[in-house]
């Protein structure tokens, strides 16, 4: 049957798509602007958000499964009820829902919350699901390139705990992996929940020293003070959202993003292939520098 993918259009949603597509399998997405997605042909769209109820029920009618992804917003946890809701209304018993690592613990940071009421949601209800809990993305150092290239200093306050950093390829392959089983398999299959993380469990030092050996000098840890990352947070974002990231980086801090034994063995199983590595993105921002001012 056809899968419904939410937040199709991001880092995570976009990989699922194009996973589907490379696969052979039916996959529709609910997305505000269908003319800048961008979508390859033979993806069915429908237009709208997850609090525009009629575009909800469009979006459901004939799906039996989901792919639930929903942005860290102020209504956060208003999408996501909602979304549940129609879907369960509409005959969606199967379930992947993209939370986050730890997230029944690291309560205080609100959108862990949020993911952790929405996993509890999908017990509740009964759903048939798999709840993907993603340590920190690898993509994410995107924004901080520019510091690291020009500065010379590693800039997250990940701490000296560990943050098992994931690439959000091996997320979205996982997503689908799992969506398409769910939705093959004859009867509803019990709740599971998959800790997503990278193979490597890395300091804010070991991120540095990476980054001192891929570019070929030296690279510092900013340090664990979060002071500054909200505040360069709050330069592009709403201040409570800043405010939020910087309790996340607390966390990191206080508790890393330490996997459990056997998660990455378990993710190669699932996947057939190893896992990315932080390092070869590191290599792949380095190398392309060089080759800018060569």
């Amino acid at each position: 049957m056809t899968i419904l993918v939410t937040g199709a259009t991001g880092r995570v949603g976009r990989h699922v798509v194009e996973q589907f597509v490379k696969r052979d399998a039916k996959v529709r997405v609910l997305t505000r602007d269908p003319s800048k997605a961008g979508f390859p042909a033979g993806v069915d769209v429908v237009q709208g958000d997850l609090l525009d109820i009629d575009a909800l029920r469009k979006a459901f009618a004939g799906i039996r499964t989901l792919f639930l992804l929903n942005a860290v917003t102020g209504d956060e946890f208003t999408q996501c009820l909602v979304t549940l809701n129609v879907a369960r209304k509409a005959g969606v018993e199967r379930v992947v829902y993209l939370s986050v690592f730890d997230a029944d613990r690291a309560v205080n940071v609100p959108h862990f919350a949020v993911k952790f009421g929405a996993e509890r949601m999908l017990e509740a209800m009964d759903f048939s699901a798999t709840i993907l809990r993603p340590s920190y993305f690898i993509d994410n150092e995107a924004m901080i390139k520019d510091v690291i290239l020009q500065h010379g200093v590693y800039p997250m306050p990940i701490g000296s705990k560990g943050v098992a950093m994931v690439d959000a390829r091996d997320i979205a392959e996982v997503a689908a992996i799992e969506l398409i089983r769910r939705d093959a398999a004859p009867g509803k299959l019990p709740i599971e929940t998959i800790n997503v993380v990278g193979p490597d469990t890395l300091t804010g030092a070991d991120v540095a020293a990476i980054w001192t050996d891929v570019l070929g000098r030296p690279v510092a840890y900013g340090g664990d003070d979060p002071s500054g990352f909200e505040a360069n947070m709050a330069t592009f974002m709403p201040k409570w959202q800043a405010y939020e990231m910087r309790l996340m980086a607390e966390r990191w801090v206080s508790d890393g993003m330490i996997p459990e034994t056997g998660d990455a063995e378990r993710l190669t199983t699932i996947l057939g292939r190893p896992l990315h590595a932080y390092r070869d993105f590191a290599a792949g921002i380095a190398g392309s520098e060089k080759a800018a001012t060569a």
